[in-house]
């Protein structure tokens, strides 16, 4: 399994709104896509910081949701929220416990 990390950093202010905008539309796409097994959303509202994080049963489906522009797609939905740019990061889990 790999797990995809997105650190995000959000205007305090739209916090709210940009997990209403990730509960409604992004967990429905994402259930749409080849290999998705699953995410979280962790938030701290005082300070904008977000971290998305998907599950992905393998390297080739992780690879394309970002081939069919799913992931990107999904990031565009934010621009207007965003303090900064995104950072991803890739890992495969090790242990699940």
């Amino acid at each position: 399994m790999i797990a995809r990390l997105t650190f995000i950093r959000i205007k305090p202010d739209k916090v709210e709104e940009a997990t209403r905008i990730y509960q409604n539309s992004v967990v429905p796409e994402a259930k749409l896509q080849k290999g998705f097994s699953g995410g979280y959303l962790l938030t701290d509202a005082a300070s904008g910081k977000a971290v998305a994080l998907t599950f992905w049963q393998s390297p080739e489906d992780l690879a394309a949701s970002e081939d069919n522009r799913y992931y990107q797609n999904q990031l565009i939905k934010f621009l207007d929220l965003f303090v900064m740019p995104p950072i991803k990061e890739e890992y495969t889990v090790f242990l699940e416990y």
